[in-house]
């Protein structure tokens, strides 16, 4: 009897007519539970991992008490069993709205199978579901009804029944109808546009390139789409979408829900001041707990949705703890100055749109509304160069915490960012302003011929002059100027005491002290941080206006300086020699 098929097992039953084998349906279950049985058959404790382990799950809906119609059984098989958790949660749902309001139910109903699922349709990815499009959406609405509450995200359980238990549960009137009603009009206000979201809302206002009539993003442009698709991580269930996204999409839905009072013009530029804001407040959008210092997103969400419906950025007596101070300040007298100043809007809309200000313009400031094209052309040449040509009119770097300072980079546009924004731990944003404003008003048009002229002029000026400021030699020597995050030591603000760092906050075994590396760069002692060249019997260091040999006794201890070579100075402390020449000069001697 064993040794018969699964199967035959099964029709030799007593309780199995023989005419069911003429069934066309209990044949096909038959097939397949043979396919099953040869499948699973030599697997161990399979009836553990079935029944205690519970490796799978069934859901089961109990209709008779539940008041529901026969309509309820369209979205299910014979059996009375959910299709999938799709349609699981959606009779949940549907059953918590209805024994809240039968009316609000039946529009709810009526929606999600019709007007919202043709919507969502156009957005079906291969596998040709909508299902976890709108779950992504509810999950990104459930956050927005939290922020606009007050309350934050943190510890979320994104499970779609947990978020109908939380948001749109019959015990929790009225708070349930009121947030299934926002979220029927978040749906609504999208699909009742009658126009293509992708191009004529989102590309309408926004691109990843520079465009004078566009805010420029870094990501994606249909943020729409992007939240159907990617709200949620399914490998995780933790949220991928960024807070910054939410901000965005937030405003672009505000605008879909009031789009008969706001015209395209002034969401163009509302959007714009919405983008700004998030791009300069990397560390004021934060959701960490309920608390308003940490987290800022209902506040934010606030003042985003006064920019967008009114055009008046909040003040701090209105609302504290929202974008960063600084930004909301310079968007202000922006909205002045695009009041006085219509034909120079566009020149002020690409310059917010370059890479290295990302919206916060005031390294240039409004006032200079005549340079706004010259910067952009100043930094489409080599940023080595460009770099260079900045220090013949000054020290145009920025300090943190007294020794760290910050000078640009040929390729990495992290430090120029760091220089031209304004922020908390550097001081010389003023000093940075003035030199940069100096260069591009040197001439009215900045390429790379004229930067060259500029730096092979101070150059040459400093060797008549006989004058070798420490600018000299960060000009002169490549040494100075590696391409890495723009960081160096300087010892008490003596730029002849600098140290090269490699990384960006600290120095490592790769640092070094660019004049001793210019010299002889086989021999820094990286044990030291390159703060000295080490040879079999002696070091050798180079600080303040002289070089220093200190021989080697043994087990690396050191004697004091026995031979020096001093670097004449005038009055204010700048070589009146050029130190790296002297000393290969005086090397044989030394």
């Amino acid at each position: 009897f064993d040794s018969l098929p699964f199967t035959a097992q099964i029709i030799d039953q007593s309780w199995f007519p023989l005419d069911w084998q003429n069934d066309p349906t209990i044949e096909s279950m038959l097939v397949m539970i043979n396919e099953i049985n040869d499948t699973f058959k030599d697997v161990k404790n399979l009836w553990k991992a079935l029944i205690e382990d519970r490796k799978i799950q069934f859901y089961f809906l109990p209709i008779k008490n539940m008041g529901l119609t026969d309509e309820l059984y369209i979205k299910m098989n014979s059996r009375g069993k959910p299709l999938t958790k799709f349609e699981h949660f959606k009779a949940a749902i549907e059953h918590e709205i209805r024994l809240m309001d039968k009316s609000l139910a039946d529009d709810f109903e009526d929606k999600l199978e019709n007007k919202w699922t043709d919507f969502l349709w156009g957005y079906r990815k291969d596998d040709f579901l909508i299902d976890g499009l709108f779950l992504n959406y509810l999950k990104f609405i459930c956050d927005i009804i939290t922020y606009e509450k007050g309350k934050s995200t943190q510890g979320r359980n994104y499970d779609e029944l947990s978020l109908i238990d939380e948001f749109f549960s019959h015990d929790d009137e009225p708070d349930g109808q009121d947030n299934v009603r926002f979220l029927t009009k978040a749906f609504d206000c999208f699909c009742d546009l009658k126009l293509d979201i992708k191009t004529e809302l989102f590309e309408k206002h926004l691109s990843i390139e520079s465009l004078p009539d566009k805010a420029k993003v870094s990501g994606n442009v249909d943020l729409l789409d992007h939240c159907f698709k990617n709200y949620i991580d399914p490998k995780t269930g933790k949220r991928s979408f960024s807070l910054g996204q939410i901000i965005l999409l937030y405003s672009f839905m505000q605008y879909a829900m009031n789009y008969k009072t706001i015209s395209s013009d002034q969401f163009n530029e509302r959007i714009r001041i919405i983008n700004n804001l998030i791009m300069n407040s990397h560390d004021e959008i934060r959701d960490n707990d309920d608390s308003a210092k940490s987290n800022r997103m209902p506040a934010i969400l606030k003042q985003t949705k006064s920019i967008i419906l009114d055009g008046k950025i909040l003040d701090q007596n209105e609302i504290e703890n929202n974008f960063n101070v600084n930004q909301l300040n310079e968007e202000r007298e922006k909205q002045d100055w695009r009041i006085k100043n219509p034909d120079k809007i566009a020149d002020l809309n690409v310059l917010e749109n370059n890479n290295l200000l990302q919206g916060q313009i005031s390294i240039v400031g409004l006032e200079n509304s005549n340079l706004f094209k010259r910067f952009d052309e100043a930094f489409s040449c080599d940023r080595d160069l460009l770099s260079c040509a900045l220090l013949t009119f000054g020290d145009y770097s920025r300090v943190e915490k007294d020794w760290r300072y910050t000078f640009g980079t040929r390729t990495n546009d992290s430090p120029w960012k760091f220089l031209f924004h304004m922020n908390a731990v550097a001081k010389g944003f003023e000093k940075t302003h003035a030199v940069l404003i100096s260069l591009l008003n040197s001439n009215e048009h900045i390429d790379e011929e004229y930067l060259k002229k500029l730096v092979n002029n101070y150059l040459v000026k400093c060797e008549n002059e006989r004058l070798y400021d420490w600018r000299y030699y960060f000009i002169k020597y490549d040494e100075f100027r590696p391409d890495c995050f723009g960081k160096y030591w300087i010892k008490k603000n003596n730029y002849y005491d600098i140290y090269v760092m490699v990384t960006s906050t600290k120095l490592s075994e790769n640092s070094y002290q660019p004049f001793l590396k210019v010299i002889d760069s086989d021999h820094l002692d990286r044990d030291d941080y390159g703060m000295r060249l080490k040879y079999e019997d002696k070091f050798v260091y180079c600080e303040k206006n002289q070089f220093e040999e200190k021989y080697i006794k043994d087990a690396d201890k050191i004697k004091d300086a026995d031979k020096k070579i001093p670097i004449s100075q005038n009055e204010n402390g700048i070589d009146t020699e050029n130190r790296i020449e002297k000393y290969r000069s005086s090397k044989k001697e030394f």
